[in-house]
């Protein structure tokens, strides 16, 4: 096989140290160096001299965990390093230890044998990690309002099945009476009631009528109520921090922000995850691809097996299905909700719900590269694929053949001489 790095290292990364081998070429055969070096600060900028010492740029390491990051801050300025994702470095059972493991990952980078995984640049990172976390808060957010509300379910208080909202103003000010008082008043609970719900105080006070309330149960709920408050108000910090680091990238959003479903803050999402500079990717399939938004390639003695979509993407492709789900729905842009709806009959709501995300993604893949804005009527054309392409030439030469046929300025060759 050919070498495609005569001089290049594979390392093994672990939480306390990190095992290196530097392989150099001498003619065919190639020559092992191995050394071992802590992941402590000084250990790291040794190990990066003794890269450059040996007149080694190109390293492979496998992304393990949080591990390789504080490898790769030190590394990345000088050395070109290209992190594995661990299914194409993964050595074979029975042989493999550390020492092992770092020649492995050598031996398959030397010939060329390892992708490399994209690896945003520093402000792209940083805001990845402020986006990230705002997703956990969200999530967060969201389990302790169903805490809060099933707190009132187990006392007997089915007030969540007459609202729309349990944290709306009329459920707000019943619920802080309810947790307030050791006695329940009919009519002072009707009289909280606002606008529309007072039509169905009856069916309220019958809700929540004979409710068992202790007093620890009411700690507690306050206990979730104010946790609420507190990941909101942490929410809402990220958020006025999010918007001081997207100045330099507020251009991009505006351009997301004419696709369909494409709010703000997922567009900040995106652009945390993928960045600006499509050149990383080489290709719109390749981003849906490294997104896990296409099918797996499984196929043996002609059978397909499974089929479905990687793991990948853990935090774009939510974004990207929520984003979906908004723009069928959408009213400004009936786009989408005409693909979803074919796509349906054919292939289910999942699969073409799916479907739908990769399509916004390919849309912001060629935006970004273009600068262009949202324009359905180009986005399929674009990326059409090249057989698709021949075949609608064939179709569109037969139609204009036929027309010319029909009008008699040409003759129909198909036809037998008298």
């Amino acid at each position: 096989m050919k070498v495609v790095y005569p001089i290049c290292c594979g390392i093994d990364v672990h939480k306390t140290f990190l095992v290196a081998t530097l392989i150099t070429s001498q003619g065919i055969t190639p020559h092992y160096s191995k050394k071992r070096f802590s992941t402590f600060h000084n250990s790291i900028l040794a190990f990066k001299q003794w890269l450059i010492d040996n007149n080694c740029f190109d390293v492979c390491m496998e992304s393990t965990g949080k591990y390789y990051v504080p490898v790769y801050n030190l590394l990345e300025d000088t050395i070109r390093i290209t992190v594995a994702n661990p299914k194409w470095v993964k050595a074979v059972k029975g042989n493999k230890d550390d020492v092992k493991d770092s020649k492995w990952i050598g031996d398959l980078f030397r010939l060329g044998l390892v992708p490399g995984s994209y690896i945003p640049n520093k402000p792209i990172r940083i805001l990845r990690e402020y986006t990230r976390y705002r997703y956990k808060l969200v999530s967060c957010k969201s389990s302790e309002k169903n805490r809060f509300q099933n707190a009132f379910t187990v006392c007997n208080v089915a007030l969540d099945a007459v609202v729309s909202d349990m944290f709306g103003k009329s459920a707000s000010s019943i619920t802080d009476y309810l947790i307030s008082t050791d006695s329940f008043d009919p009519q002072y609970c009707s009289s909280l009631l606002k606008s529309s719900l007072k039509k169905k105080a009856d069916t309220v006070v019958e809700s929540i009528e004979g409710y068992q309330m202790t007093k620890e149960q009411k700690e507690r709920i306050v206990m979730v109520r104010s946790h609420l408050k507190f990941v909101e108000r942490s929410i809402e910090k990220l958020d006025e921090k999010l918007d001081k680091m997207v100045a330099p990238y507020e251009s991009a959003i505006t351009l997301l922000c004419t696709i369909p479903g494409v709010d703000r803050t997922s567009a900040i999402s995106i652009i945390s995850e993928i960045g600006t500079d499509m050149s990383q990717f080489g290709s719109s399939k390749r981003l849906c691809c490294w997104a896990g938004l296409t099918p797996g390639n499984n196929e043996s003695a002609g059978k397909k097996k499974s089929v479905r979509i990687t793991r990948a993407g853990v935090y774009l492709k939510p974004a990207l299905v929520q984003v979906a789900h908004a723009a069928v729905m959408s009213n400004r842009s009936p786009y989408y909700r005409i693909k979803y709806e074919r796509f349906c009959k054919r292939r289910g709501k999942k699969r073409a719900i799916i479907a739908i995300a990769r399509m916004i993604l390919t849309a912001i893949y060629h935006m970004f590269i273009t600068g262009e804005e949202f324009n359905p009527s180009d986005l399929y054309n674009i990326d059409m694929p090249q057989e698709m392409l021949e075949k609608q030439k064939e179709k569109a030469v037969k139609q204009a053949i036929k027309l010319l046929i029909s009008q008699g300025i040409i003759k129909d060759t198909s036809l037998p001489v008298a």
